[in-house]
């Protein structure tokens, strides 16, 4: 298996270091390697693109042609993973504060986002989730001006809420998640993530 970390700016050795974890694990053998390029895209099994400055990696992704790239790796059934800013930019509609950035979304899922849904005064924060498809132990989640699902469409699954906003949901092999799964020890949600390749559904 070859598992990319989409690497133009964010939470990136997190994330080789937590999906490595995952498929030790699961004794699934292969690679997790960094993608800068257009080219590097090429041969993934799945994609993360990362938490981050959402803004920023928006334009960088759709600077190099990069954008055009994932598009065609989610026409494909590749899985594909955001969170937190990645989270925004898999999204079809952002809210006002997208638009007056002028970001550039990948509209992957059929959902609208809000940029940091739970306000200024909460910046970060932590909180134990019930996430059905992970078991019954709680999953302790880490927030980071975190965004949130404001709507979601048809084929769309919601997976997680926290204070009645949607923060996990996935889309056949999209998978969009509002916290940051790499700065916890529990490799769950990246053991969730991997296996999204191999179901019926791709």
């Amino acid at each position: 298996m070859r598992v990319g970390i989409l690497a133009l700016q964010g939470d990136v050795s997190e994330h080789l270091v937590a999906m490595r974890n995952a498929m030790g694990k699961m004794k699934i053998g292969g690679e997790v390697i960094e993608v800068k390029r257009k080219d590097e895209l090429k041969d993934l099994d799945s994609l993360v693109i990362p938490g981050g400055e959402s803004t920023a990696i928006g334009k960088l992704i759709a600077k190099y042609g990069i954008d055009s790239e994932i598009k065609n790796l989610a026409k494909k059934g590749i899985p594909i993973m955001g969170t937190c800013a990645g989270l925004v930019l898999v999204a079809k509609e952002g809210d006002e504060e997208v638009a007056k950035t002028g970001q550039p979304l990948l509209g992957l899922m059929d959902i609208k986002v809000k940029r940091n849904a739970f306000g200024r005064q909460r910046e970060s924060f932590e909180a134990d989730l019930e996430i059905g498809v992970l078991g019954k132990e709680p999953y302790h989640t880490v927030f980071i001006r975190a965004p949130a699902i404001d709507k979601t469409g048809k084929g769309v699954d919601v997976l997680a809420r926290f204070e009645d906003k949607v923060v996990m949901a996935r889309q056949r092999n999209l998978l969009a998640v509002a916290f940051h799964p790499e700065l916890t020890s529990d490799s769950r949600l990246h053991e969730y993530f991997l296996g999204m390749g191999n179901e019926d559904s791709r």
